[in-house]
């Protein structure tokens, strides 16, 4: 397997704030890098040599981009199957398009990880509202309904019980669903493997989130939980990643439920929870993945400091003042970063806090008071 080397043009198959931070990070390691994204101002635009305005299922515009590059990756899971097929008859794609296709997919996601013997809650799958109501009881307590393709961030997903199975199919509008039971989470937590075509594999220490409305609120680095289980999370991301073959990063996001490791979902790019590695002194998470797709020696992934961050939505820009950033970054060792994104719409994620401590929780502590102080 031959690396790509600096001086190379990567492909980012989106143009988010995680193509923009792929970005920002390949840059200085000499890279050039294009995007494609269906909005013509997207958050990548400023910081990329060029960029392809098409819809995430354009082959057309996926070709386009693979042909002026020497390799293609994604920032987002939601890439048509003929726009993938399109970008890999011109480029190597990474991760795969068979990765993508299987985790983009809820239902053939849970699937896989139950037949592959992976931890996963109780589930059932149902494609019309006969069987989602034989679903919800069959499972016999309240249950989160997820379409099974897009949705994210709470998005596509609602919670019924037997009796509401009707509302429920008709609020999604899915072509099929997953139906999950609603679990009693002693906690969250995430963690993150890089893995490289030629083998290697580096996984950082998981991360201990917090979710409101279904979006992530909070996350801290690492996560101050017992070792046992911190050492069974690992074990299982770099199993998935190794049974995936993936080529680049992967977030397998957990649930933590009477002492018991649970799978919820996979992502096979940078993950909100892993902004802390911008700031913690190991190698950022956006550093490793391009490190990783282009086969190059992973770095580091011990952080030298504790750090947390506080996701910014568009909420906060909603007062009749500004966010008061001078009054957050009052507090000790705490950083802004912005995404550059235009509206700030309820519930779109338009930047973070970055905070560190000498303890995971001083560093939550610190995030936590500088988000308090945005709208004071």
């Amino acid at each position: 397997m031959r690396a790509v080397p600096p001086g190379s043009a990567i492909g980012v198959l989106g143009g988010g704030q995680l193509g923009r931070m792929l970005a920002l990070a390949a840059i200085p390691m000499g890279y050039r890098v294009h995007v494609l994204d269906p909005s013509p101002e997207c958050a990548a635009r400023p910081v990329a040599e060029r960029c392809v305005t098409a819809a995430f299922e354009s082959a057309e515009g996926a070709a386009d981009l693979a042909r002026g590059v020497d390799l293609v990756t994604i920032e987002i899971e939601k890439i048509g199957a003929e726009a993938l097929s399109a970008a890999t008859r011109h480029a190597p794609l990474r991760p795969s398009a068979e990765v993508l296709l299987m985790v983009q997919d809820r239902a053939r996601q849970k699937t896989w990880l139950q037949a592959a013997g992976f931890p996963v809650g109780p589930f059932r799958i149902a494609a019309n509202a006969g069987e989602l109501a034989a679903a919800l009881e069959s499972l016999a307590g309240p249950c989160l309904v997820k379409a099974a393709r897009g949705g994210y961030d709470g998005r596509g997903q609602v919670e019924a019980v037997t009796a509401e199975s009707d509302r429920a199919w008709s609020e999604l509008r899915a072509v099929a669903v997953t139906v999950e039971l609603k679990l009693s989470l002693d906690a969250e937590l995430s963690v993150l493997v890089a893995r490289r075509p030629g083998g290697q594999v580096a996984v950082y220490p998981p991360a201990l989130n917090h979710h409101e409305d279904g979006i992530l609120a909070w996350s801290v680095l690492p996560a101050p939980l017992p070792e046992s289980v911190l050492r069974e999370a690992r074990e299982l991301g770099v199993a998935i990643a190794a049974a995936l073959r993936v080529e680049g990063l992967l977030a397998i996001e957990l649930f933590l439920v009477d002492g018991r490791l649970l799978v919820n979902e996979l992502a096979p790019r940078p993950h909100n929870s892993f902004h802390a590695t911008l700031d913690n002194g190991a190698t950022s998470q956006f550093e490793q993945a391009i490190r990783a797709i282009c086969d190059l020696p992973l770095g580091e992934v011990v952080p030298a400091r504790p750090a947390a961050i506080h996701n910014l939505l568009g909420e906060i820009w909603s007062g009749p003042a500004e966010p008061d950033f001078a009054a957050a970054l009052e507090v000790q060792r705490v950083r802004l970063h912005l995404y550059g994104k235009g509206e700030p719409r309820p519930g779109r994620k338009m930047g973070h806090l970055a905070a560190t401590g000498a303890t995971p929780n001083q560093a939550l502590t610190r995030v936590v008071e500088a988000h308090r102080r945005l709208r004071r």
